[in-house]
C-alpha cells in the first residue's frame, strides 16, 4: 500500500480528500496534517510514501514546508493540490520534487487519474533498455490530452451545462437545464449524457405524477 499524508488546512476539503485516497485500490491514508507544523511532526511519526500537499496553509506556503522536508532528508513524493496557477510556482515544486499539480475545485475522477499514473510510476523498477523506455517511464506522470467533443458539442456549452450540474445537489432535469442557459430540452440532454459518459455525472429515472405514469431521468454531479 501507498501510505499517503494529506496536508490540507481546510477541514472539509481534508476530509474529502482523505475520502478519495481511499477509494482508490493500493492507497491509504496514513496521517491528515492541518497545518506545516502538523505536518512535520506526522512525518516525524509515520513514514509515507506521497504527500497530497495544499500549497496555502496557515503558517507557511507549501514549498517552504517541502523545502525543509528535503533539506531533513524526506524523499517522500509530492502531488500539490492547490489553486495556485503560477508557472513559477510550478516549476520550484517540480524542483522539489511534486510530480504532478492537481488544480482546485476537482472531482474524484481527477484525482484517481493522477494516483493511479503516480502508482504505476512507482512500480517501474530494474533497468531501462533505452531512451524510449525511460520516456515512457516519465510519460505516465503525463495527464492524457484532453478528449476530443463529439461532434455538435462545444466546449464553452459543456462548461455551462456543467457549471448548472453542479450548483444543484438534488441533480438537474434536461428541461430545467435549457430554460436556465436558453437551449433547448434535447440539446441539454445531449450535454448531460456526455457528462454520463466521461463518468462526471449520473443518471437516474425520475416517474410521473399519479396518471402521468411516462418516465423522465434527473442528472447529478459525480465526484463533487
Amino acid at each position: 500500500m501507498i501510505q499517503v499524508l494529506v496536508v490540507e488546512d481546510d477541514p472539509v476539503a481534508a476530509d474529502a480528500h482523505q475520502l478519495y485516497v481511499g477509494r482508490v485500490p493500493g492507497f491509504t491514508v496514513a496521517a491528515v496534517a492541518h497545518s506545516r507544523a502538523e505536518a512535520v511532526r506526522a512525518l516525524d511519526r509515520t513514514p509515507v510514501d506521497l504527500l497530497l500537499l495544499d500549497l496555502y496553509l496557515p503558517d507557511g506556503h507549501g514549498l517552504q514546508l517541502l523545502r525543509s522536508l528535503r533539506a531533513a532528508g524526506h524523499s517522500a513524493d509530492v502531488i500539490a493540490v492547490t489553486s495556485a496557477r503560477d508557472l513559477t510556482v510550478v516549476r520550484e515544486g517540480v524542483s522539489l520534487g511534486v510530480v504532478q499539480y492537481v488544480l482546485k475545485p476537482f472531482t474524484f475522477a481527477t484525482l484517481r487519474d493522477r494516483l493511479v499514473r503516480y502508482a504505476e510510476f512507482r512500480a517501474a523498477a530494474g533497468e531501462a533498455s533505452g531512451q524510449d523506455e525511460v520516456d515512457r517511464a516519465l510519460g505516465v506522470l503525463r495527464a492524457p490530452q484532453p478528449t476530443r467533443l463529439p461532434k455538435g458539442l462545444s466546449g464553452p456549452t459543456l462548461e455551462a451545462v456543467t457549471r448548472v450540474l453542479r450548483a444543484a445537489p438534488d441533480g438537474v432535469t434536461s428541461g430545467a437545464t435549457g430554460v436556465e442557459l436558453g437551449i433547448s430540452r434535447i440539446t441539454a440532454r445531449r450535454y448531460l449524457e456526455h457528462l454520463v459518459t466521461v463518468g462526471r455525472a449520473v443518471r437516474s429515472p425520475q416517474y410521473g405524477q399519479i396518471g402521468r405514469p411516462e418516465l423522465h431521468y434527473r442528472w447529478v454531479a459525480q465526484g463533487r
